[in-house]
C-alpha cells in the first residue's frame, strides 16, 4: 500500500507540474496587455467552476469542502496569494525559464532558513549545496541588468513562500482533502481579486515601470482570440493544483518534490515556442547550479529522514 500509495504521489506531481507549467506559460503571455489580478480573477473563475463540476460529479459531493480549520486554510491562502503575485510580477520582466529556475531555488532556502531560524546542524556537503544553489541565484540575478535583478529577487520570495504553502498542506492532509484545499485557495484569489479590481482597477495607480506595469494596469474587456488562452490558465491551474497538492497530502515532500523539476525543461520548451527565447550561456549556468543542488539537498534531507527513521 505504502509504495502504491508513493508511486500516485508522484505520479500526481510530475502530470500536475507538467500542467502547471503551461499556467506559467499563459500568463506571462497575457501579461503584457492585462493586470495581474484580472488574469487571477478569469484564472480562479474558471478553475473554481472546474472543481466545483468535479466536487458536484464526485460521490462525497458537497461535504468534501467543508473544514474545521477555516483559520489554516486562510493562512495557506495568504501565503499562495502573495507567492503568485510575486512570482507572476517578476516573471512578467524575465525570461520564463530564468523565472523557473530561480524558482527551484525553494529546498535550498528552506533549508538554509531551518539552520537559521530552527537551529537545525547540517553537514558540510549540504553547506555546499547551498553555497552551490547561491551562486545560481546570483548568477540569474545578474547584478547591473536593471530590472531583471528586482524581478529576480521577487521570484525568489515567491520561492520560499512557495515551499511553505507545500509544507502547510502536508500538514492539513490528515484532516483536508485535496479538494478542499484547492476550493478555498480559488476561493480566496476571487475575494482579493475582486478588491484589487475595486481598488485599483480603473487604472489610476498605472505605470510605465516595465516590472510593476503588470499588477497595476487597468481592466480591459479581453478580446475573443485571448479567451482560450485565460481557458488555459484556469484549467491547468485546477487541475494541475488538485494534482500537486493531492502528491503532497499522500507522499512524503522530499520524494515529491524532486518531480517538480520536470517544469524545467517544460518553462524552456515554452520559452523557444512561445516566445522565441532560448537561455543564453548565463542563464544555462545559473539553470544547472540552482536545480542540481537543489536536487542534492533534497537527496540528502531524505536520507537522513531515512537514517532517522531505522
Amino acid at each position: 500500500m505504502a509504495r502504491n500509495q508513493a508511486l500516485a504521489g508522484v505520479l500526481f506531481a510530475a502530470g500536475g507540474t507538467l500542467i502547471f507549467s503551461v499556467n506559467d506559460m499563459a500568463i506571462k503571455f497575457l501579461s503584457g496587455g492585462y493586470a495581474l489580478h484580472q488574469v487571477i480573477l478569469i484564472r480562479a473563475l474558471v478553475a473554481m467552476t472546474f472543481i466545483l463540476f468535479v466536487v458536484h460529479m464526485s460521490e462525497r459531493g458537497w461535504s468534501q469542502i467543508a473544514t474545521s480549520r477555516p483559520g489554516t486554510h486562510l493562512l495557506r491562502v495568504l501565503i499562495v496569494m502573495v507567492s503568485n503575485v510575486t512570482f507572476f510580477v517578476g516573471l512578467a520582466a524575465m525570461p520564463l525559464a530564468d523565472a523557473v529556475a530561480v524558482a527551484y531555488v525553494s529546498p535550498i532556502v528552506v533549508t538554509l532558513l531551518s539552520i537559521v531560524v530552527l537551529g537545525e546542524k547540517v553537514g558540510p556537503r549540504r553547506w555546499a549545496a547551498i553555497g552551490v544553489g547561491m551562486l545560481g541565484v546570483v548568477v540569474m540575478l545578474r547584478p547591473g541588468a536593471g530590472v531583471i535583478q528586482p524581478a529576480a529577487v521577487l521570484v525568489l520570495i515567491s520561492a520560499v513562500l512557495y515551499a511553505s504553502g507545500n509544507l502547510l498542506a502536508r500538514h492539513m492532509g490528515g484532516t483536508e482533502s485535496a479538494m478542499t484545499l484547492s476550493f478555498y485557495v480559488q476561493a480566496g484569489f476571487i475575494v482579493v481579486s475582486v478588491v484589487m479590481g475595486l481598488w485599483v482597477g480603473d487604472g489610476h495607480l498605472a505605470t510605465d515601470d516595465k516590472l510593476w506595469a503588470f499588477l497595476f494596469r487597468p481592466w480591459i474587456w479581453p478580446p475573443l482570440h485571448d479567451w482560450p488562452v485565460f481557458l488555459a490558465t484556469g484549467l491547468s491551474v485546477g487541475i494541475g493544483g488538485l494534482m500537486v497538492t493531492q502528491a503532497y497530502r499522500t507522499a512524503e515532500a522530499g520524494l515529491i518534490a524532486p518531480f517538480e523539476y520536470v517544469g524545467m525543461p517544460m518553462a524552456i520548451l515554452w520559452g523557444v515556442l512561445v516566445f522565441g527565447t532560448f537561455p543564453d550561456a548565463t542563464a544555462w549556468v545559473g539553470i544547472a547550479l540552482i536545480c542540481g543542488a537543489g536536487l542534492y539537498v533534497i537527496w540528502r534531507e531524505t536520507m537522513r529522514r531515512q537514517a532517522d527513521a531505522a
